[in-house]
């Protein structure tokens, strides 16, 4: 057999109960689906940058709430969340209480104070506010990364669920899984090349109703049928627990206290350094505005998180009745745990167009994702990269096709290495959390907060985090690819896990950071007003920025 057709029959990645067969009803719910996201995106294409990058700083509280619940609740979330619960018991818990604490340090230390500062983008922040061009290009490169790593996860959601819907059918030299994967990307390319930011924000509005609406009906759909539930399923599914095995009741079976404590901090930290989480403050017109759609953010994504363990605990029983034992050899493997819950409403007996809508849902969740991390990454390349530091006088058209075709590279490279992906769904996307624990997030709080972070701090402290989240990466991740059995060091998985290595890089991020600026000339005065007017109580206009206010003679910034 050559190694290419191995590959092949290696990644067909067919979960064990699903019927993986072509469904006529849920066909045609998913592609009306993917049809009218892809009409909203041609309603709302952009031409210009403002536009194209932050959506014309028009969105509202509510609105960009929705977005930031879809373009937070990924397949990781939707399908992922769910499969960790019900593969690992408690340690999956780590996701449910990483996710959302990360959004109360963005509403009290980052939200307001990044809409003030008013960029386009993530690396725009950087690169402006330690006024270095090598910042900026270090953040642009990290912002392309986490876009093509996250993306991984969502792309083999896609490309399972997909399974359910249309069922095996391979094209040429792919299989069933991969052919999804292909289908599913090419579909969410297509119409964000099209919309830009403004098109995909008014999209994640709709996606967002879509997700919660599936999840939530789902879930009571499931447990009022099969008797797990009366009234409020997220509170009554705890009676299973006891009957679910050693493995799902009991702290930590899988996984050590500090593996634990190691991924929900990088899940934190990570939330506060996401690109495409942090790119949505800067699409609203004031920075009361960003609070608010925040604290709806938290709402609309606590209403599919309180839900997620209890849809994990029914799947988890469903399967062991129908299918097989959910923990031991062989088990269930990750590729089930990863669509539990549309299994679950298949193992229900629902009907075929209700698992269809169910199913529909995670598919709406992991283009919502895409499409901001996609937006992320190519403003990355075209603002930050292409405009600020190769081509200055670049036209908007420029920009725009510059960013266009970013778009389409992130999306060949995410769809080749979501072929033959290297682990579940949300231990993928948690490689993207570390990495922006470790690399962006003291950048945003240090660059907010400490006025005397400097230029030479900022890069010491980048590349450091760089350096310790790529480490573990090639100590866990490469064997998967080489065919090494185990990471290559043990030791050093088992401390500085890849899942988790925000815990030890975050602070030898700061103390770098903080010990390099102080050992370095300070920064000039007038970034340091600019930083103070980012916490001043003075409102500013839409398109207002806090530099503008500071070198165009506003008010006096606050704490001069």
């Amino acid at each position: 057999m050559t190694g290419a057709a191995s590959v092949v029959l290696q990644s067909g990645l067919l979960p064990e109960g699903l019927n993986v067969s072509f469904k006529i009803g849920p066909a045609i719910l998913v592609l009306s689906m993917l049809l009218l996201f892809l009409a909203i995106g041609f309603v709302f294409r952009v031409a210009d940058t403002e536009d194209m990058w932050v959506a014309g700083r028009s969105i509202g509280n509510v609105e960009n709430g929705m977005a930031i619940g879809a373009n937070w609740m990924s397949a990781a979330s939707y399908l992922g969340m769910a499969a960790l619960i019900a593969l690992s018991g408690f340690y999956g818990l780590a996701f449910v209480v990483g996710w959302t604490t990360g959004y109360f340090i963005l509403l009290i230390f980052l939200a307001a104070q990044l809409r003030r500062f008013g960029k386009y983008t993530a690396p725009d922040f950087v690169g402006d506010r330690f006024n270095s061009d090598a910042a900026r290009a270090i953040a642009a490169v990290t912002t392309f990364l986490i876009g093509f790593v996250y993306s991984i996860g969502q792309a083999r959601g896609m490309g399972l669920v997909g399974l359910y819907i249309f069922g095996d059918i391979g094209l040429p030299g792919l299989s069933g899984y991969q052919s999804m994967v292909v289908f599913m990307m090419a579909i969410t390319v297509g119409y964000l090349t099209i919309s830009g930011m403004l098109g995909a924000t008014k999209n994640m509005a709709v996606q967002y109703v879509i997700l919660i609406t599936a999840f939530i009906v789902g879930l009571y759909v499931v447990g009022f049928t099969q008797g797990y539930s009366t009234v409020l399923p997220q509170l009554e599914y705890g009676a299973l627990i006891s009957q679910l095995g050693n493995e799902f009741s009991e702290p930590f079976t899988s996984g050590s206290y500090y593996l634990w404590i190691a991924t929900c901090f990088s899940l934190i930290v990570g939330t506060c350094g996401l690109p495409h989480v942090l790119v949505r403050f800067y699409t609203v017109e004031s920075e009361r505005t960003a609070r608010w759609s925040t604290v709806w953010g938290l709402f609309f994504i606590c209403l599919l998180y309180w839900s997620a363990p209890a849809f994990a605990a029914f799947g988890t029983d469903l399967f062991s009745e129908n299918v097989g034992a959910v923990y031991g050899d062989p088990g269930m493997s990750s590729a089930a745990g990863d669509v539990i819950v549309v299994l679950a409403a298949q193992l229900a007996e629902l009907p075929q167009w209700f698992v269809g809508l169910v199913a529909a849902g995670g598919i709406a969740a992991a283009i919502a994702t895409v499409a901001g991390l996609f937006i992320a990454g190519s403003s990355a390349i075209s603002h930050d990269i292409y405009t600020n530091i190769i081509n200055p006088d670049a036209t908007q058209r420029q920009q725009v096709l510059v960013g266009r075709l970013s778009i389409v590279a992130l999306g060949v490279l995410t769809t080749v290495a979501a072929l033959n992906p290297a682990a579940p769904i949300a231990a993928l996307v948690s490689y993207a959390f570390s990495l922006a624990g470790s690399v962006l997030f003291p950048m945003f709080f240090l660059g907010m907060w400490w006025e005397n972070t400097n230029r030479q701090g900022a890069l010491a402290g980048m590349l450091t985090g760089l350096t310790i989240w790529t480490i573990p990466m090639i100590n866990e991740v490469m064997p998967t690819y080489t065919g090494a059995e185990g990471p290559y060091v043990p030791v050093l998985a088992q401390w500085v896990p890849a899942i988790g290595s925000a815990l030890i890089a975050v602070p030898v991020v700061f103390a770098v950071t903080i010990v390099v600026s102080m050992a370095t000339d300070e920064p000039d005065m007038e970034t340091k007003k600019i930083v103070r007017q980012c916490h001043s109580p003075e409102p500013m206009t839409r398109q207002q920025t806090a530099e503008d206010v500071v070198t165009d003679g506003g008010e006096t910034p606050s704490g001069d």
